[in-house]
């Protein structure tokens, strides 16, 4: 193997001549990108938000609200399959904590007439603060105890809005303005590109902190933790301490991803959301792969697109409006009875394997061109 070789840049040409997955080497990034998480991070935070951001340029109107709600779905779930995937937690109240953040943005703008990107930050701090008390109470539940705990945390958050309407503005909820369009992009800027780039620009912050954080310390003992508390606890780590933060996390982003639904949608009202919510997103994370950024972004791609879909399978097929309005929650229990049988590990899984099995097939075709080079040697010689 030589130079080029050994950096791990196996896709050049090496001294023969002929290309590494030729010669039945996949190709691998360079050592010092694999070794330096935060370089890596910043280089692909900085080319997902300019990806975005061009991709927003060629959309319609319509399809950029659809990316805006990909955007802020992504936050949630990002948080919820660190919480549930890395730090094995289960959680049926993120469709609350994303209330708490909705209304929280829409008080501060529609009351206090607070600038966005502040509202923003005080969602992500006032459901971190909820998260304390309700991720100090989880990290003393485990299995179907903890999963009830939070549900009823669920139930019991929404009925405020109606407890307290003239505060919370009832059954209406509470209306904002939309967000003011800055003069440099001209006054023909699409006010739907300008909710897709403050959405996106939240779900990339937050795949850059999550980024760092699972490939830290710190993500590290959430893997310890989940794997085995004893042996964290022997190992000295603070198993009820390790949980809590991971609920506080999974809580702030569940609260900037409320607070960029009010912004996009320009209202907080119980009916966005239902009870029916949480379980989407315990599905979308499971359906799209625990664990990973990747899965959670196929998991949103799920929530937006899937019930356009549904809708309109049913009206193809002259479904009663019953049966339309609960088909989103049956084909999402069959795709994860379907992901359960085929992919365990969610879409990113199933990726991940089919890319290893690629990787097996080159090698093998390298190690039989190997062997047959070799015969040949020696039947030269």
């Amino acid at each position: 193997m030589n130079g080029v070789q050994a950096r791990g840049e196996l896709d050049r040409p090496t001294s023969s001549g002929v290309p590494s997955l030729a010669r039945g080497r996949w190709p691998r990034a360079p050592r010092w990108w694999r070794r330096h998480t935060l370089v890596r991070s910043l280089a692909l935070l900085v080319g997902t938000a300019l990806a975005l951001m061009l991709l927003s340029e060629v959309l319609s109107e319509y399809r950029d609200l659809q990316l805006a709600d990909a955007a802020y779905y992504f936050t949630v779930l990002a948080g919820l399959t660190v919480l549930i995937g890395l730090s094995g937690q289960i959680s049926l109240g993120h469709g609350a904590l994303m209330a708490v953040g909705a209304y929280t943005v829409a008080l501060l703008v529609a009351n206090e007439h607070w600038p966005i990107a502040l509202a923003l930050i005080a969602s992500v701090l006032v459901t971190a603060i909820v998260g304390i008390a309700v991720g100090a109470a989880a990290s003393r539940l485990r299995g179907p105890y903890l999963a009830g705990a939070t549900l009823a945390f669920a139930v019991g958050l929404t009925g405020l809005a109606y407890q307290y309407s003239g505060t919370f503005g009832g059954a209406n909820g509470i209306a904002t303005n939309p967000p003011t369009i800055p003069s440099a992009l001209g006054a023909s800027f699409p006010l739907e590109r300008w909710e897709a780039w403050i959405a996106c620009a939240g779900a990339v912050l937050v795949a850059f902190a999550l980024y760092n954080l699972i490939h830290s310390g710190v993500g590290r003992s959430w893997r310890a933790v989940r794997d085995d508390e004893i042996a964290a606890t022997v190992s000295g780590l603070r198993v009820s301490s390790v949980q809590t933060f991971a609920f506080i996390l999974s809580a702030a982003c569940a609260g900037l991803g409320g607070g960029l639904l009010a912004v996009v949608l320009q209202l907080a009202n119980p009916g966005a959301f239902p009870l029916v919510l949480s379980f989407y997103l315990l599905a979308a994370v499971v359906i799209g792969g625990l664990g990973s950024l990747r899965g959670a972004a196929w998991g949103a791609a799920i929530l937006v697109f899937l019930p356009n879909w549904t809708h309109d399978l049913a009206q193809s097929f002259s479904l009663p409006d019953k049966v339309g309005a609960n088909l989103p929650l049956a084909i999402y229990g069959f795709m994860l009875i379907v992901a359960m049988l085929v992919w365990p590990s969610g879409i990113q899984g199933g990726i991940r394997a089919f890319v290893g099995f690629l990787r097996g097939a080159v090698r093998a075709r390298g190690a039989s061109g190997t062997s047959h080079s070799l015969t040949e040697q020696q039947e030269g010689r």
